[in-house]
C-alpha cells in the first residue's frame, strides 16, 4: 500500500492543534521533529530521550509529519488540512514558516518511521513511557510503566504539556480520588491517574477516534476497569463532585469551562491545566482567580506552562 507523507514546518506553539487537525483528517499518528529534544537542558532530571539522530531535525522550528493513505480523496484531504491549519491564525497561534510538503512512501518505510522516533522516556519521578515493541526493565521498584503505541493516536506522551500534567498528577492525585480528564486524546493522563491509585477516573473527548484510542490504551495498560471513557464536549452534562480535574488543551479552550470545573470540584479539589503557551499564561491565571480558584503552582517546560489551581 502506498502512503503520502505530509510534512509541516511550524512552531512549538502550533504542535498540539496541528497534531489534532492531522488526526481528525485520518492520520494514524504524527511524528514530531523538535530540535529542542536534542539540545535543550531540562529543568529536572526527567525527559531523557535515547538514540536520536541530529540529522533528522530542523535547525529551527518544529517539523510535524503524518501519513495518509493514497486514494482518490487525498487531494481534498490535504486541501482541507491546509485550510484548517491556516484558520489557527484566528486564535492568534503562531504558525511560523507554515510550509507544507507532500511525498510518497511505501508501507514498510511508514512503519519504520514510527519506531525511529520513539524510545523509552522517563518523564517524572515515577513514570516511564515505553513503546509497545521495546523491551524495558524498570530501574526502580516503584517505577510505573505506561505502554504506548504512536500508531494508535496523535500523541506519544512525551510532549512537554503532557509531561507537565503527569508530574502534577503525581503530586496531587491520592488513593481513592475521583479524577476527570477533559480532552483525553490517547488517554495517557487517565491511565496515569489510575496507576496512581485514583478510584474513579472519567475520560472525555469530543473526537470518537480519540475515545477509541483511549480505550485501547487503557486495556493495553490493564487499567480499563478503572476508567470510564466517553465521547463528550468538555464538561457539558457532567455531574457529581470530583477531587481532581485535568485538562491538557489549548488555553482558549480552557477559558471556556473554568466555571464548570469550579462547580464540579470538591472543596480543596485541584484543577490541573496544561497546553498553555507562555504568552497566554496570565490570561488563564486571571480567569481561574476570577472564578474563585487559588493558584497553587505554575510549572513550565520549554515554551509551555501548566497551572495548578485549588478550589
Amino acid at each position: 500500500m502506498k502512503w503520502s507523507e505530509i510534512c509541516i514546518h511550524t512552531t512549538h506553539e502550533a504542535v498540539e492543534p496541528i497534531s489534532n487537525i492531522l488526526h481528525e483528517a485520518g492520520a494514524s499518528g504524527v511524528v514530531i521533529e523538535d530540535p529542542l529534544d536534542l539540545s535543550k537542558e531540562r529543568e529536572n532530571v526527567y525527559g531523557e530521550i535515547y538514540q536520536l539522530d541530529p540529522n533528522d531535525y530542523p535547525e529551527e522550528g518544529v517539523i510535524i509529519k503524518a501519513y495518509l493513505p493514497i486514494n482518490s480523496f487525498l487531494g481534498e484531504t490535504v486541501d482541507g488540512i491546509k485550510k484548517t491549519i491556516n484558520n489557527l491564525l484566528l486564535y492568534d497561534i503562531d504558525l511560523g514558516r507554515n510550509k507544507i510538503t507532500i511525498s510518497e512512501v511505501n508501507e514498510e518505510e511508514w512503519a519504520t518511521a514510527w519506531k525511529k522516533y520513539y524510545h523509552p522516556v522517563k518523564i517524572s519521578e515515577k513514570f516511564t513511557i515505553v513503546p509497545t515493541w521495546e523491551d524495558y526493565t524498570p530501574v526502580h521498584t516503584d517505577e510505573l510503566i505506561i505502554e504506548m503505541d504512536p500508531g494508535m493516536a496523535f500523541g506519544t506522551g512525551t510532549h512537554p504539556t503532557t509531561v507537565l500534567c503527569i508530574q502534577a498528577l503525581e503530586r496531587y492525585v491520592k488513593t481513592s480520588d475521583s479524577v476527570v480528564d477533559v480532552g483525553t486524546g490517547t488517554g495517557i493522563l487517565s491511565i496515569a491517574s489510575a496507576m496512581l491509585g485514583a478510584d474513579q477516573v472519567e475520560a472525555y473527548d469530543l473526537d470518537p477516534v480519540a475515545v477509541e484510542s483511549a480505550r485501547l490504551n487503557s486495556k493495553l495498560n490493564k487499567v480499563a476497569e478503572q476508567i470510564e471513557i466517553k465521547q463528550n464536549n468538555l464538561l457539558d452534562g457532567i455531574s457529581g463532585e470530583k477531587d481532581v480535574i485535568v485538562a491538557n488543551i489549548l488555553a482558549e479552550v480552557i477559558l471556556r469551562f473554568t466555571n464548570q470545573a469550579y462547580s464540579l470540584l470538591k472543596q480543596d479539589g485541584y484543577f490541573i491545566t496544561s497546553g498553555i503557551i507562555q504568552h497566554k499564561k496570565q490570561e488563564v491565571k486571571d480567569a481561574l482567580i476570577k472564578e474563585g480558584f487559588t493558584i497553587i503552582e505554575v510549572l513550565s517546560m520549554e515554551d509551555w506552562v501548566s497551572i495548578i489551581a485549588k478550589k
